[in-house]
């Protein structure tokens, strides 16, 4: 079995995140998205609602996996029995960090293979700060994430 891991924050998981999954789903055996803790990003949305909600949005793709993991990237590879890491191009400005994290990893382990997907154009734009940022301003996110995240941040927000 053949399988792909999409690391991440996904703080929060949006249509763009949602695009490549779905597409991985159908190049790949399996796809483990992996939510990455990141307390060093300090989140909005703590790892356990991340990951509920990324469970939510994959929930019709039945060989997609979406666990939590506070570890190496690389650690996590070995122990998902994976050597595909799927990352998301935007903009050319995301390569150089992309390549930079690519070329660590392989270091790190040189089984690992990054594979770089685009989004579609019209998720092209999107990213979770923005989100984060127009939801926070009380701004309609509808178009950008599944009802459920929309609602989660919605919460967030106002409590």
């Amino acid at each position: 079995m053949n399988t792909a891991v999409y690391p991440g924050t996904f703080d929060p998981i949006t249509h763009g995140h949602f695009d490549l999954i779905e597409r991985a789903a159908r190049m790949w055996d399996k796809v483990v998205v992996a939510i990455a803790a990141s307390p060093g990003k300090s989140p909005t949305l703590s790892l356990d609602t991340r990951i509920e909600l990324a469970r939510t949005v994959c929930a019709d793709l039945p060989n997609v996996e979406v666990i939590g993991f506070s570890g190496l990237l690389t650690t996590l590879m070995k122990d998902q029995d994976a050597t595909i890491i799927l990352r998301g191009l935007r903009a050319t400005s995301d390569f150089e960090y992309e390549l930079q994290l690519a070329n660590m990893n392989r270091a790190q382990n040189p089984e690992l293979e990054s594979v770089f997907l685009t989004p579609a154009v019209e998720n092209s734009y999107i990213s979770s700060t923005l989100v984060r940022e127009i939801s926070k301003l009380g701004g309609d996110i509808g178009s950008l994430v599944h009802p459920q995240v929309a609602q989660a941040l919605r919460n967030h927000y106002t409590t």
